[in-house]
C-alpha cells in the first residue's frame, strides 16, 4: 500500500469533516470524492489503481483546495492490511466522520455460464471487502457515539435475477449487512445509509447492460447520495424513481419472476 499524506488546510472558523471513500478512482467513487471535497470535506481516497487516484487528487486539489484529498493505493481483497491502513488513514485525517464503500466488480456473465473464479471475485470485492472496511468504522463510530456509514449496493440486489446470480447475491448480502449495522448502531448515534443505484454511466454499465434506461451520470448519483447523507436517510434509491421499480420487483410472485429474462 502507498499513501500521500498531506497537511490539512487551515479552516479556523469551520470544523472540517473527514471522510474515507473506498473504490474512489472512477465512477461514483471519484464523483463522491469531488462532491465531498467541494462541500468542505477532507477526503481519503482509497483504490487499487494508483495512477487514477493520483490524477483525481491532483485535479481536485487544484480545482477545490490544496490538500483536500489524500490517496491510498489498496486492493480491498488484501483483508489483513485493512485494520492497520484504517488506523493510519484516520490518524492522518485527524479523525473520521464518514466512510463510504463504493468498490465493486461485475464481470460479464452469460446466462449459461457458471464461473467460480468470477463469482468468487464478486463476493470478495463487493461483500467481504465491505465487511472488512466497515467493521473497522463501525467499531470506531460506536465508541465515539457518532459518525456515518454509507454502502453502495444496487437495485440488482433486491431479487435473484437470471442475468448475474452472484452479483445479485453480493449486493443482497451487502444490503443485509448494512441493515444489521444500522440496527446495531442507530442506538449509538451512528447513521447507516444503504444506497441502491439504478443505471449509472460507468464501466460496469457499459459491460453488463444491453438496453439501459433512466441512465444518470456519476456526478448526478454523487449529488443525490450526498443529499441522502445530509438528511440521514437509511435506504435510498438513486434516482428515486427506482424505488417504485424496486417495490414492484420485490412483490412479483416467484413463479412469474423466474420466467423473466432480466
Amino acid at each position: 500500500m502507498t499513501s500521500t499524506p498531506s497537511t490539512p488546510p487551515t479552516r479556523p472558523l469551520e470544523p472540517q469533516q473527514r471522510a474515507i471513500i473506498i473504490g474512489a478512482s472512477s465512477g461514483i467513487g471519484a464523483a463522491l470524492v469531488r462532491e465531498l471535497a467541494r462541500s468542505g470535506y477532507r477526503v481519503a481516497a482509497v483504490a487499487r489503481r494508483e495512477a487514477k487516484l493520483q490524477e483525481l487528487s491532483d485535479s481536485v486539489n487544484t480545482a477545490v483546495a490544496p490538500h483536500s484529498v489524500n490517496t491510498y493505493s489498496h486492493n480491498v481483497t488484501d483483508y489483513d492490511e485493512i485494520p492497520t491502513l484504517f488506523q493510519t488513514i484516520v490518524q492522518e485525517l485527524g479523525g473520521l466522520d464518514l466512510i463510504i464503500y463504493v468498490a465493486g466488480v461485475q464481470p460479464s456473465v452469460t446466462v449459461d455460464e457458471y464461473n467460480f473464479a468470477k463469482d468468487r471475485k464478486m463476493v470478495e470485492v463487493n461483500l467481504l471487502g465491505a465487511i472488512a472496511w466497515l467493521n473497522q468504522a463501525a467499531l470506531r463510530f460506536e465508541r465515539a457515539g457518532q459518525g456515518q456509514i454509507v454502502g453502495i449496493g444496487s437495485i440488482a440486489g433486491d431479487r435473484g435475477r437470471v442475468g448475474s446470480p452472484v452479483y445479485n447475491t453480493s449486493k443482497a448480502g451487502l444490503h443485509t449487512y448494512l441493515e444489521s449495522l444500522r440496527n446495531r448502531l442507530t442506538r449509538h448515534g451512528v447513521n447507516v445509509l444503504t444506497v441502491k443505484p439504478g443505471y449509472v454511466d460507468t464501466v460496469l454499465l457499459a459491460e453488463n447492460a444491453k438496453n439501459p434506461f433512466w441512465v444518470i451520470s456519476p456526478q448526478q448519483a454523487a449529488g443525490q447520495i450526498h443529499k441522502a447523507m445530509q438528511r440521514r436517510k437509511q435506504t435510498v434509491y438513486v434516482p428515486a424513481r427506482w424505488g417504485l421499480v424496486g417495490l414492484i420487483i420485490r412483490h412479483i410472485p416467484s413463479i412469474i419472476f423466474r420466467r423473466l429474462s432480466f
